[in-house]
């Protein structure tokens, strides 16, 4: 196994498992609401639409210097999904970075779920190697800044096709 091998990633309430192509059907669900799409863009996928996306992801990257990784947001006790996070990870020079982001299914949101998932991303990604974390976040998606600022990254003054981009890096142990 090697850095940033997908994993199931656990928090108190969550689990966050590799996403699959068969969780297509409970994700058009999870992610049909046109709310959603509000601050992302777009318009929520057929099943279908899905499962041709989650097979692309699953099948990763054409470019070597590239990863994506992405999870399925689960309630712990039922393993019920709730939404999603993902990581793009860039390879810089001899060491990486990562683009982090989330989508909590309108249903579950309000319950801390997103930062929470985002948290336990970000520190994953710390943990396997990552010198730096970063997330592009709608001006006026109040939520999604909350859950940027919980998962430890701060605002910046810059700007990705007009999304305000939050960045962090991992604490330096003491000792």
């Amino acid at each position: 196994m090697g850095a940033f091998d997908e994993t199931v990633i656990t928090t108190e309430r969550l689990l966050l498992t590799p996403l699959r192509e068969e969780d297509a059907a409970e994700m058009t669900a999870v992610l049909g609401a046109e709310e959603l799409h509000e601050f992302i863009g777009g318009r929520p996928a057929t099943e279908e639409e899905l499962v041709w996306r989650y097979r692309r992801l699953a099948a990763g990257s054409p470019d070597p210097d590239v990863l994506w990784r992405n999870w399925i947001v689960r309630l712990r006790g039922d393993s019920r999904p709730v939404g999603t996070v993902q990581a793009t990870i860039h390879r810089r020079g001899e060491g990486w970075t990562a683009e982090a982001a989330w989508v909590i299914g309108l249903p579950h949101q309000g319950r801390g779920y997103a930062g929470e998932a985002a948290t336990a991303l970000v520190r994953w990604l710390y943990g396997e190697g990552a010198a730096e974390v970063s997330a592009n976040v709608h001006p006026g998606n109040t939520a999604s800044e909350r859950v940027a600022a919980r998962a430890g990254l701060t605002l910046t003054g810059e700007e990705v096709d007009g999304e305000r981009v939050w960045r962090g890096r991992p604490i330096p142990s003491v000792g």
